[in-house]
């Protein structure tokens, strides 16, 4: 569980957002939506305590692992693979490290032994027998083949790299979960795998991301950032799409009805105002306006875009005719033999394992 009290953040005049008290449960997944620059990654950012808030406070009960997906591609350059994984869990890896130091003594104390006992025992309850095998678990599931689990990450291509520190954010199934776009770099497969991985995860999980498929597959509820306000919904994010436009649309539609009522009583007022037989009635009809406000309707910060196209003349039924199309890169043969009609009104996606034969 994590919790924020009248959290505060602003960048000179202009707060980014303000006063969010918010509650994220365990065995909740939380997608962070709002407009680009509305906040989504600086609000992560001050949960995992990167940065300060200018007021408030986040509270994480004492004991809770929480991990996030780094987003320095280069922090990791000078170790392996796996050991970048494990270093997910800090206390574990630091056990790792000093049970070694200590084996590796010539003179190995008494003191030592008793030492080494303790940090054991630690290493066993945090399953650490298992350690290396769950992030190659992990690796393999994001798509990150067993030849490169051994070398250096700076060996290692960027897409490659973002896959390992999702992996390492994963690895140990920690209390807290922050993910900012988790999905970037990933194919299908692994997105797909990466769903099933957190709908089976029993932390709170908080994630900023643009694939809605994605927020559907996984979120039980959505935090909506919009003009410094943070709006929490139970569901995914069609549900949220739909209950947001109808609660936009109920407002409108009440605040037409005061707007009617408002008019009408107002007309009465002015009407028989002055008239001595009907004061009481425009008295009570005052006091009636009075109480009457059209709701505060919070604009939003989103635009959508708006594209049209006008061709020249409509297209013909066939767009493109490819036949027997041979394309070879660098020694390697990414096509052959590739074959393709287009009509008109296709949509087709490009999919595959070969990045270079897609682009």
């Amino acid at each position: 569980m994590i919790t924020t009290s009248e959290l505060t953040l602003g960048f000179g005049l202009r707060p980014l957002f303000e006063d969010v008290s918010i509650k994220f449960t365990p065995g909740n997944c939380y997608g962070l939506i709002g407009a680009n620059g509305a906040g989504k990654s600086t609000f992560l950012k001050i949960l995992s305590g990167e940065i300060e808030a200018s007021r408030g406070n986040v509270i994480i009960p004492t004991g809770l692992r929480l991990s996030v997906l780094k987003q320095d591609h280069y922090e990791f350059d000078e170790f392996e693979v796996i050991q970048t994984v494990l270093k997910g869990h800090a206390r574990l890896y630091a056990i790792m490290e000093e049970k070694d130091e200590i084996y590796s003594k010539a003179d190995f104390s008494e003191e030592d032994g008793l030492k080494v006992a303790e940090l054991e025992g630690e290493f066993a309850e945090l399953n650490g027998w298992e350690a290396e095998s769950e992030a190659a678990t992990l690796l393999n599931g994001l798509g990150v083949p067993e030849e490169l689990h051994n070398k250096k990450m700076q060996e290692l291509e960027g897409s490659e790299k973002v896959k390992v520190l999702l992996a390492q954010a994963l690895f140990g199934c920690p209390d807290i979960l922050l993910l900012d776009e988790p999905t970037n770099h990933l194919d299908i497969g692994s997105i797909s795998w990466l769903e099933d991985f957190l709908s089976d995860l029993d932390s709170t999980v908080i994630v900023v991301s643009h694939d809605r498929h994605f927020l559907n597959r996984i979120c039980t509820h959505i935090a909506d950032i919009d003009y410094g306000k943070i709006q929490l919904y139970v569901g995914n994010y069609d549900f949220w799409l739909e209950s947001s436009q109808l609660a936009m649309q109920q407002a409108k539609d009440a605040n037409k009805k005061t707007e009617a009522k408002i008019k009408e009583l107002q007309e009465f007022i002015q009407r028989f105002s002055a008239n001595a037989s009907k004061s009481k009635q425009a008295t009570s009809r005052k006091r009636q306006l009075d109480k009457l406000t059209p709701e505060d309707i919070r604009p939003s910060s989103r635009r959508l875009p708006w594209i049209q196209f006008k061709p020249d003349r409509e297209a013909g039924v066939n767009i493109l005719t490819i036949e027997g199309l041979n394309k070879t890169i660098d020694g390697e043969q990414v096509l052959k033999d590739f074959n393709l009609v287009v009509t008109r009104g296709d949509k087709i996606a490009l999919v595959g394992p070969n990045e270079l034969a897609k682009t």
